[in-house]
């Protein structure tokens, strides 16, 4: 491929969220997400100009529009997708050339901070700070509409038709994969088989129970049986995800306050993002058991347990953010499970639409009603 640098329409589709929080639903009716045309800047040495080719829509974007994550405003949101780039900052970047196929990562690791230093690059602090403010890792937004800052979520941006990101918040994958496939591997697969397999990290043959069934969910369920998990065990109200969660490899689906076939697991995992639901988790590990927590509650919700239990039962805690993964490392692990057929990722998709139904999207998603929805911005 040549790394000669195309000309490309710099005037973008996105999806903006100018306020966080107090939107009315259905948000198909008070359209908190403003499908518009907004300006994307060049991309600085170290950056890359990409096309999205899918956008997954995740809890972590909703939990923006119903004001569960603050953010700064106004924001252009998404943050699991595939692409393939357009441009680099750098016509020299190592490694990357125009053409390539890619899939976004919504935590850049600067490489520097004391976490990248210590093989913690899932908690880099730099790359924390910059998603808080809603720049990119080296400062700033390459995103603007009449003269204002228009904010970046999660470094990404993946509402849109084009983006600007850090080199670092990329991994080059294979041509192959179908775009709609390949978005899942940057957020719902990184998150749900990490906190498996990076985070508590499950042996062959012990008992796993996961809290909830969406895209993160899932994942982790099909990553606990990829990693030899027996039984594994799936807790979710919709008795439709149950179904999926049983067709997948699932010993028992059950609703909450049902599941006396999956108390006492040696590993449980919570993706809801629920204060209650995560303790109901930690009580329903078995005494030395290791519960691992990747949903993201509201920052007012406070986890109530019995403080001795952690030494009396000798149960673990742990929070996974990311999966606890390093995308360049893990992200063609997991592609080669899905090839070898351990990963069946395509069947979380629910639906592939417009850009211009993302609110509707969001209902979807609001409702229980979808596992992973995929927008295709160029549809």
């Amino acid at each position: 491929m040549s790394k000669e640098t195309p000309v490309v329409n710099r005037r973008i589709a996105a999806a903006v969220l100018s306020s966080s929080g107090g939107h009315a639903k259905p948000y198909a009716d008070s359209a908190p997400l403003d499908v518009k045309p907004i300006e994307l800047a060049d991309p600085r040495p170290g950056e890359v100009l990409v096309r999205i080719d899918a956008a997954g829509i995740c809890h972590s974007d909703l939990s923006v529009v119903n004001g569960d994550r603050p953010r700064p405003m106004p924001m252009a949101l998404g943050h699991e997708a595939a692409a393939t780039v357009l441009a680099l900052g750098d016509p020299e970047e190592p490694g990357l050339a125009v053409g390539d196929r890619c899939v976004l990562v919504f935590l850049p690791s600067c490489g520097q901070c004391e976490e990248c230093l210590s093989g913690e690059g899932y908690l880099c602090s730099v790359g924390a700070a910059a998603n808080g403010k809603g720049e990119l890792l080296r400062g700033g937004s390459r995103l603007s509409c009449d003269g204002e800052t228009i904010h970046h979520h999660l470094g990404c941006s993946a509402f849109a038709t084009q983006a600007v990101v850090d080199r670092r918040s990329l991994v080059k994958i294979d041509s192959d994969i179908s775009p709609e496939t390949a978005a899942l591997f940057g957020c719902a697969v990184l998150t749900g088989v990490g906190a498996v397999m990076n985070t508590a990290q499950v042996r062959p043959g012990e008992s796993v129970t996961i809290y909830g069934l969406g895209g993160v969910g899932l994942s982790a369920l099909l990553g606990a049986l990829a990693a030899g998990a027996q039984p594994v065990h799936a807790i979710d109200p919709s008795p439709a995800k149950r179904a999926l969660a049983l067709e997948l490899g699932a010993a028992s689906a059950s609703a909450p306050g049902e599941d006396e076939a999956a108390m006492g697991s040696d590993v449980v995992i919570e993706t809801v993002g629920k204060a209650a639901v995560l303790a109901a988790a930690y009580n329903s590990a078995r005494r030395g058991g290791r519960i691992v927590t990747v949903g993201l509650p509201n920052p007012g919700e406070d986890l109530s347990i019995k403080a001795v239990s952690l030494v009396a039962d000798g149960k673990t805690l742990m929070g996974s953010y990311m999966g606890s993964a390093i995308p360049a490392r893990d992200i063609p692990r997991y592609i080669k499970l899905w090839r070898a057929g351990r990963l069946p990722i395509e069947k979380l998709l629910t639906s592939v639409g417009p850009l211009e139904e993302i609110n509707e999207s969001m209902d979807k998603l609001a409702s229980g009603e979808a596992i992973r929805q995929v927008i295709v911005p160029a549809w």
